[in-house]
């Protein structure tokens, strides 16, 4: 896993992490369901180690990164 700190729009995610899991905080939402851009914190090849950093509350949403969607995976904290 590798640890980043680093605001990119999605489109930039995609391009510089190509199908890639990516921790994310800080998220700017384009709709509902689109990430506009976002923090990285951390990108992997395995979804475990970043979910466990969402339930560590280090992330706030795990992606994995295509080039023509995205897909979440994670947990949606009620306040």
């Amino acid at each position: 896993m590798t640890k980043l700190n680093e605001r990119l729009t999605w489109n930039e995610i995609v391009e510089q992490y190509p199908d890639t899991w990516v921790g994310l905080k800080d998220i700017i939402w384009k709709d509902e369901s689109n990430v506009e851009s976002a923090v990285i914190v951390a990108i992997s090849n395995n979804a475990d180690e970043l979910l466990l950093m969402q339930v560590n509350k280090e992330v706030e949403l795990v992606e994995y990164s295509t080039p023509d969607n995205c897909c979440h995976l994670g947990m949606i904290e009620m306040i």
